[in-house]
């Protein structure tokens, strides 16, 4: 019996292949579930109009990436924290924090997460450090952060 997989099926396929498969497994366990559906002509045809949707709008989601990548270009954000006179912070400048910061003095027209904050760790140290925002696997905007010590 051939199927058109919906979703990935461990140790079968990935989403959008065509499997040959025993009937009863098909009709039994991956058309009830909702995994599969039978492989017919018109099928066939939907499931490469999906594959075509989905390029689209992974293509689309790319290009407003790198627009939004391009909007950050240059950006340097300074943070004013209370520090030792070694320059240890008190607390420390979290992703969270970066993102708050661009999303309010930033002149974007989007709204930065926290979750496109690549930060290993919280910076806790007095002194400059390149952040990376990613908006897609492909594309990526450094920020420059600047931590200096508040006066009093």
């Amino acid at each position: 019996m051939k199927l058109i997989l919906k979703e990935n099926v461990q140790n079968l396929g990935e989403s959008g292949d065509v499997v040959d498969v025993k009937p009863g497994y098909g009709r039994n366990y991956l058309i009830p579930q909702g995994l599969a559906y039978v492989a017919s002509d018109a099928n066939l045809a939907r499931m490469e109009e999906e594959q075509q949707r989905k390029v689209e709008e992974a293509r689309r989601q790319k290009l407003e990436a790198g627009r939004r990548a391009a909007q950050l270009a240059g950006t340097t954000l300074i943070f004013f924290e209370n520090a030792s006179e070694e320059g240890s912070l008190f607390g420390s400048v979290s992703a969270a924090d970066i993102a708050a910061k661009l999303n309010a003095e930033a002149d974007i027209d989007y709204e930065v997460e926290k979750g496109h904050v690549e930060l290993d760790s919280p910076l806790k140290e007095v002194g400059v450090a390149e952040v990376t925002i990613r908006f897609h696997a492909d594309v990526e905007a450094p920020v420059e952060v600047r931590i200096n010590r508040a006066d009093g």
